[in-house]
């Protein structure tokens, strides 16, 4: 079992067929594809607008944005990691769709040129939240809309397994973010920015056994093993006891989104 980070700006190179992989299995769950719906029908990016995703990873829902905004209009993702942005780039060859390296904590835009943001599960990993959205209005005009969409992990569950046991791999989620219960105090970050809460969504992100057996599953539980919160033989055993729960169809895993839509005055 090793170790791999879920921060993009963390992530050699070697790692981020690994990250894409994990991230391309959460993109075809139901849930993840039912709040990214709600979410850019909320943004509702229109002809000749500029759309920016940050954090945009495999560069999937800055292609949606390109389409949106048309011939006119501009999408740009943003990611902190050279690598994933390469990765970005050759999976939206033939899109209008732009990548520049940068994170939200210094965006590369100037004041009031942005009409849409879309940021996708970035808020969990910020050690200062507050100043993030603080720098998303600095870029948006006035009357520009902003979908934040990002996870709870405290309302994470995997079954079956020893409760300890799954216990100290759910709690190795909480302590891996600066954030981990992002999803909840997203209106709450966006209102005290003096931005106007327009809408909310959620869906839980439950992925199936085969999408997650060789990628999410062991990466919780190396990370737990890592920090010491259980033994690599108990890791072996967790993951042992998921499998046979999933042969016998009983086996679930999931965790809640949660998405906001505000808007700058």
């Amino acid at each position: 079992m090793t170790e791999t980070s879920f921060r993009a700006d963390r992530i050699d190179p070697a790692g981020v067929e690994r990250l894409a992989a994990v991230l391309d299995a959460q993109a075809a769950t139901a849930g993840v594809r039912r709040l990214r719906a709600w979410a850019h029908e909320a943004l509702a990016v229109r002809p000749g607008e500029r759309a920016l995703e940050i954090g945009c990873g495999t560069g999937s829902e800055v292609q949606v944005l390109a389409a949106a905004a048309g011939v006119h209009g501009t999408a740009i993702g943003l990611d902190p990691n050279a690598a994933m942005l390469a990765l970005a780039r050759h999976r939206s060859a033939g899109s209008p769709a732009r990548f520049v390296a940068g994170d939200v904590a210094a965006l590369p835009f100037a004041a009031e040129t942005v009409d849409a943001v879309l940021c996708e599960r970035v808020f969990q990993h910020l050690t200062d939240p507050a100043a993030a959205v603080a720098e998303i209005t600095r870029v948006l005009r006035p009357g520009g809309r902003v979908v934040l969409v990002d996870t709870d992990w405290a309302t994470g569950i995997l079954h079956p397994g020893d409760p300890d046991l799954v216990r100290a791999v759910l709690d190795g989620m909480l302590s891996q973010t600066a954030e981990p219960a992002a999803g909840r105090k997203l209106a709450g970050w966006l209102s005290g920015a003096g931005l106007t809460v327009l809408d909310r969504g959620s869906q839980a992100l439950i992925p199936a056994h085969e999408s997650v057996r060789d990628t999410l599953l062991p990466m919780m539980v190396a990370h737990a093993a890592g920090r010491g919160a259980i033994t690599r033989e108990q890791g072996e055993q967790l993951l042992a006891e998921a499998a046979a729960g999933a042969a016998r169809g009983d086996f679930h895993l999931s965790v809640t989104m949660f998405g906001v839509l505000a808007q700058r005055r």
